[in-house]
C-alpha cells in the first residue's frame, strides 16, 4: 500500500495568508443575562479557537447544568465575574477563520457597567446585539443599540438568543424582530447613523446557528451568525479620509534634526505633501517620513511615524498636522453627544478637562440641549446628566482645538471628559458640529452675562442681611461656601461702615449687580439670628446651627436668589 504524502507545511506561506486576511472588530451588546459571554465562548469553541487545556479548566464549573460547559468562562476572566456569573469589564478576544480575522469585545450588560460597553464599541465595526427570546426587547438592549449607533457602528447583527427555552418558536422570533426593527429605525433617525440590521435566531448554549446552521429551526433558512460576520464589509477604510496626525512628541536629539512624532489617525502622507499645523494654521511640506526601519516614501493610518518638515514651524504636543488641501475645523465651541460615565452627575458650574487625541484642554459644558430618554427615545430638557445618561451638549473650550465631525472621522471627532479633581474619566463624547457665536446665546468673546453667572454659580446676585450670634453667621456663610456660592462678607458694625452707613448699601448693590451674594453681617454676642433678603425675613434661636442654615437656605430659595439645581443647569 502506497504511503500517503502530506503537503509540506510552510510557515512563510501561512503567515502570508494570515496577513492577507482583512480584520473585523465587533462588540457584543444587550441586557444582562442575555448570554453575550456564552455566545462568544461558543463561537470560540466551535471555531476551534481555544486550547484543550482551557476547555478542561472550565469543565464542571460555572452556572450551567452538570456535564455541560459554561462557555462564558472562556471570556469572563475576573474572579468576581466567575463568582457572580456576570460580565464586569470588557474582554477582548482574537480568533481567525479561513475567510478573515476577528477581534471581539465582549461587553457587560448591567446598567452600572454601560460605560464599559461604550469603551468596547468605540473601535468596533459591527455590533452583535443579543436579545433573550424569553424576555423580549429590554431597556438596556435599547441603550446599548443607541450607544452603538452614536459611535457610528453601522452593522448590527441581532441574535435572538435562548431559542431553545422558547421552544424554537418562529412566532416568538418574528415578534422580537419586528419590535426591534422599529427601535432601530427610531435610533437611526435620531442619531443619523444608517443602521444595517440582520436578525438570526440562536441558542448559544446549544450552539444553534452560531457557527453551524441549526436543524432545530427549519423555518429559518438564513446564514449562521459566523457566516454573517464573515460576509460583512471590512472595517471602514480610514486611509481614504483626509490625512490627520496628532503630534505626540517633538523629537530633537541634536541641532540637526527636528521631527514630529505621532500615530497617523487617518489618510496617507507622502514626502513632498503640503501640510498645515493646527490650530496655528502654519503650512509646510513633508521633507522626510522617518521610522525605526528607515525613511518611507509614504505612510498610511494607523502607522506611527516621525515627520520632518521643510521649514521650521512652532509645533508642540497636542497640535494636529493635517492635509493642507483638506484641513480640520478649528474652534473653541462645539456641539457634541455625551455618554455620561461619572458617579457624580454633570455639574455645569465645574470645569472639566477635555482629552482630544494628544491634547488636553479645560472646558465648560455651557448648555445641555437635550437628554435622550432611552425607553422612548424622546428628547427631554435636562439640567444635568446622571451616570449612563445620553445627551447633546454645547461645549466651551478655553483654548481652540482642531477636530472633525465624528461622523466623518472617528480619530479626530472623539474625546473624553476628565474630572480634574479625581482624574477619573466622566464622559465619552462625539463632536457633531462647531458652534459659532450665532449658534449660542452667548458671545464667546463678549462680556460675561448675568445668565452665564447664574448658570456657573447656581445663584443670582443678591443681598443677605444677617444679624445675630457670630457662630450662627459663620455657620451660614460656611454652608453657602460649601454649595459653591460666590459670596462677599461686609461687617456693617465695623468702624468704616459705621461712619458712612450709606456706603454698605451702595457697595452691596454693586456687588449684587455683578452676580455676587453679598452678606451684610452684624455680629452680636447672643440672641436670635435675624436674616432678611428681598424683603423676606426669618428668625432662628441662638445655638440651633442646623435650623439656622436650613432656614436661611429656604429664604434664599423662596426669594429666587438660590436657583434649584435643575433650573440652574437648564
Amino acid at each position: 500500500m502506497a504511503a500517503t504524502t502530506l503537503p509540506k507545511f510552510s510557515i512563510r506561506d501561512f503567515l502570508r495568508q494570515e496577513s492577507a486576511k482583512d480584520l473585523l472588530r465587533f462588540s457584543t451588546a444587550g441586557s444582562v443575562d442575555d448570554g453575550k459571554s456564552t455566545l462568544i465562548g461558543r463561537l470560540l469553541y466551535d471555531t476551534q479557537s481555544v486550547y484543550e487545556d482551557q476547555v478542561r479548566s472550565i469543565e464542571g464549573k460555572g452556572t450551567t447544568a452538570p456535564g455541560q460547559i459554561d462557555f462564558a468562562l472562556l471570556t469572563d476572566g475576573l474572579r468576581a465575574e466567575r463568582e457572580q456569573g456576570i460580565t464586569i469589564d470588557v474582554a477582548y478576544r482574537y480568533f481567525s477563520t479561513a475567510q478573515r480575522k476577528f477581534i471581539i469585545a465582549d461587553t457587560p450588560g448591567h446598567e452600572q457597567y454601560t460605560r464599559n460597553m461604550a469603551t468596547g464599541a468605540s473601535t468596533a465595526d459591527a455590533a452583535v446585539v443579543l436579545i433573550d427570546a424569553t424576555k423580549g426587547v429590554l431597556v438596556q438592549s435599547r441603550r446599548h443599540a443607541y450607544i452603538a449607533a452614536l459611535l457610528r457602528v453601522r452593522h448590527v447583527l441581532v441574535a435572538v438568543n435562548k431559542m431553545d427555552l422558547a421552544g424554537y418558536s418562529e412566532s416568538v422570533f418574528r415578534a422580537i424582530e419586528q419590535d426591534f426593527r422599529n427601535v432601530l429605525a427610531q435610533i437611526s433617525a435620531d442619531t443619523g447613523t444608517a443602521i444595517e440590521a440582520r436578525f438570526v435566531p440562536v441558542s448559544a448554549l446549544a450552539g444553534d446557528n452560531i457557527v453551524h446552521r441549526s436543524q432545530a429551526m427549519p423555518w429559518y433558512t438564513g446564514p449562521s451568525l459566523l457566516e454573517l460576520l464573515e460576509s460583512l464589509p471590512a472595517s471602514q477604510d480610514v486611509q481614504a479620509a483626509p490625512f490627520r496626525m496628532a503630534v505626540q512628541r517633538v523629537l530633537r536629539p541634536d541641532h540637526t534634526f527636528r521631527g514630529f512624532a505621532g500615530q497617523i489617525g487617518s489618510g496617507v502622507v507622502r514626502a513632498g505633501d503640503a501640510i498645515v499645523a493646527l490650530p496655528s494654521g502654519k503650512t509646510a511640506k513633508v521633507e522626510r517620513i522617518v521610522t525605526w526601519d528607515g525613511d518611507l516614501k509614504e505612510a498610511a493610518a494607523p502607522l506611527s511615524v516621525t515627520l520632518v518638515l521643510d521649514r521650521e514651524l512652532d509645533i508642540s504636543r497636542g497640535d494636529l498636522i493635517a492635509a493642507a488641501s483638506a484641513p480640520a475645523t478649528v474652534a473653541n465651541r462645539s456641539r457634541a453627544a455625551l455618554v455620561w460615565m461619572g458617579q457624580r452627575p454633570l455639574d455645569r458650574s465645574r470645569r472639566y478637562l477635555l482629552k482630544h487625541a494628544s491634547h488636553t484642554v479645560p472646558v465648560f459644558v455651557s448648555s445641555i440641549e437635550h437628554r435622550t430618554r432611552v425607553e422612548t427615545l424622546a428628547h427631554e430638557p435636562a439640567g444635568t446628566l446622571e451616570m449612563n445618561s445620553i445627551g447633546v451638549v454645547a461645549l466651551h473650550l478655553l483654548r481652540p482645538i482642531a477636530f472633525d465631525r465624528y461622523a466623518e472621522n472617528r480619530a479626530t471627532g472623539a474625546f473624553i471628559l476628565i474630572d480634574p479633581a479625581t482624574n477619573a474619566t466622566v464622559a465619552a463624547g462625539m463632536i457633531s458640529a462647531a458652534l459659532d457665536a450665532d449658534d449660542s446665546e452667548h458671545d464667546p468673546w463678549g462680556p460675561v452675562t448675568v445668565g452665564e453667572r447664574e448658570a456657573r454659580w447656581g445663584h443670582r446676585g443678591g443681598v443677605l442681611e444677617l444679624t445675630g450670634p457670630a457662630a450662627l453667621i459663620d455657620a451660614v456663610e460656611r454652608s453657602l461656601f460649601a454649595i459653591g456660592a460666590v459670596t462677599s462678607r461686609m461687617d456693617v458694625g465695623g468702624a468704616a461702615l459705621r461712619a458712612n452707613p450709606q456706603l454698605a448699601a451702595v457697595v452691596a448693590r454693586l456687588q449684587a449687580d455683578s452676580g455676587l451674594l453679598t452678606l451684610l453681617v452684624r455680629a452680636e454676642k447672643s440672641g436670635v439670628l435675624f436674616a432678611r433678603a428681598e424683603g423676606a425675613e426669618v428668625t432662628v434661636p441662638d445655638g440651633d446651627f442646623l435650623r439656622a442654615v436650613s432656614a436661611v437656605h429656604q429664604l434664599l430659595h423662596s426669594t429666587g436668589i438660590l436657583i434649584p439645581t435643575e433650573k440652574a443647569n437648564l
